[in-house]
């Protein structure tokens, strides 16, 4: 098995160590009665033998290319001691998603288990993003549930001399060249055609004081979970798809953020999974941009529909000049990385949305039997406020179908308004960063669709 990791995946790891921080995904299982702990351990077991069996190893070479190598992950489960009331999951699930997660050192992934008062359970996996995207951990998820074991064919940790390493290092980054010369030639292009919003967007990520700016918080987040009947039939009611529908949701919360543009229109970042059987890339994505129409979804979702259909017809061109640039990973210094970091992707204040759709039952069974709801999240809990505040805030929305329901899970952090520090409160201007307010705006936003659903 190839185990180079793709210049997408390298990517992702060069920016963990170029920012000091990570994208994490988080899926969340909360149970009505105990969870079958025996159960879990084999899902964790299991879990070290698929696509979240590995870590990276780094080249020796200063722009050589990465690898990756087998690592069975956590030895155990994390079993929380006390047990905590129903209303202190989310709590726990934000002091869990705080616990060191490194794909290199690793451990890239952890599983935990927190007891509740009422006799139900919480369960919570964490992984990295630079081992696994949505949809790559959906399938090591069903996977492990369902007893299916891969072997990916890495070799062990440090199996390789730093000669040899050295020189197959060497060798791969010669092959590569080619690669690079075509990346540096469609960087340039990116950047002449799109200076404008590179120079706006420079002027705007300026680094400024906040009060309270140095200390790290977990960023609001909030889920709703609806009836899956309820939610196709108001897609079809609306001339849309559940797709479309998911889009509408994060337009109107959007609007609810401040995140508009020109009129009613908001703009939605929308990643495009190229993900194929077999296929062991941890992060598999391109990515299409969608404007929308915030006022006019709440009585169709037929420009939502015409949109998407016009974006992911020209997606192929698109990709292109999207992922065209990948090449030059290897060799572009960290301090590039944090610059661009802080100004390519809020060029129009997009609103992320992921949607992974109808996942396998599996996902919803950790210990062998359904929870009774589940649902994922995207944190980077290493942020701070200022941080926050200097890239313009953000909101992010992702959403799947499974066990009869849709969740939407949403994470949000409006510029300059009052935060959730860990270990306390920090007040500044604005008041809006907080998880009351976002339950209140995700409930309304469902609301404005016509639709009912629980929100925590």
């Amino acid at each position: 098995m190839e185990n180079t990791l793709t210049y997408m995946d390298q990517g992702s790891f060069l920016a963990l160590r170029a920012l000091g921080r990570q994208p994490l995904i988080q899926f969340v299982w909360l149970y009505d009665r105990a969870v079958d702990i025996d159960g879990l351990r084999r899902f964790q077991r299991n879990l070290g033998h698929g696509l979240l069996g590995r870590r990276i190893e780094t080249s020796p070479l200063p722009f050589g290319r990465h690898r990756w190598v087998a690592d069975p992950g956590p030895a155990d489960l994390e079993i929380a001691a006390a047990e905590r009331s129903r209303d202190q999951v989310w709590e726990w699930a934000d002091e869990h998603v705080r616990l060191p997660v490194d794909p290199e050192w690793g451990p890239a992934w952890r599983l935990g288990v927190q007891p509740l008062t009422d006799g139900g359970a919480a369960v919570s996996l964490v992984v990295s993003h630079s081992v696994a995207d949505a949809l790559c951990l959906g399938t090591a998820i069903a996977d492990a549930a369902s007893g299916n074991r891969r072997d990916l064919g890495y070799p062990a940790p440090g199996s390789r001399t730093r000669g040899r390493a050295l020189a197959q290092d060497l060798r791969t980054t010669i092959r590569s060249l080619p690669d690079t010369g075509r990346a540096l030639a469609a960087t340039i292009r990116t950047a002449r055609s799109s200076g404008e919003d590179l120079a706006s967007s420079a002027k705007a990520a300026a680094p400024r004081r906040t009060p309270g700016g140095d200390q790290q918080v977990v960023a609001p987040t909030a889920t709703v979970w609806i009836d899956l009947q309820q939610w196709d039939q108001r897609a079809e009611s609306l001339g849309g798809s559940g797709n479309s529908l998911f889009a509408a949701v994060a337009a109107r919360l959007a609007v609810a953020h401040g995140r508009v543009g020109d009129g009613s229109e908001v703009l939605l970042s929308w990643p495009v999974s190229d993900r194929v059987a077999g296929d062991t890339r941890a992060n598999a994505l391109t990515a299409v941009m969608l404007p929308v129409d915030a006022a006019e979804v709440t009585t169709s979702l037929a420009g939502v529909r015409s949109g998407m259909k016009a974006a992911l017809t020209a997606l192929p061109e698109t990709s292109k000049e999207l992922l065209a640039p990948l090449g030059m990973v290897p060799v572009t210094p960290k301090f590039l990385l944090r610059r661009i970091e802080m100004m390519v992707g809020k060029i129009g204040d997009p609103t992320g949305c992921s949607n992974v759709g109808d996942l396998d039952p599996a996902v919803n069974r950790p210990d062998g039997t359904d929870a009774a709801r589940v649902a994922f999240r995207s944190l980077e809990p290493q942020i701070t406020a200022g941080m926050l505040d200097r890239t313009r805030g953000y909101l992010y929305a992702g959403s799947g179908r499974v066990h009869g329901q849709v969740f939407v899970s949403v994470g949000a952090w409006v510029a300059g308004g009052s935060n959730n520090v860990a270990g306390g409160s920090n007040n500044v201007a604005g008041g809006s960063n907080t998880k009351e307010r976002l339950r209140e705006s995700l409930a309304q936003a469902v609301a404005d669709m016509g639709l009912t659903g629980t929100v925590e």
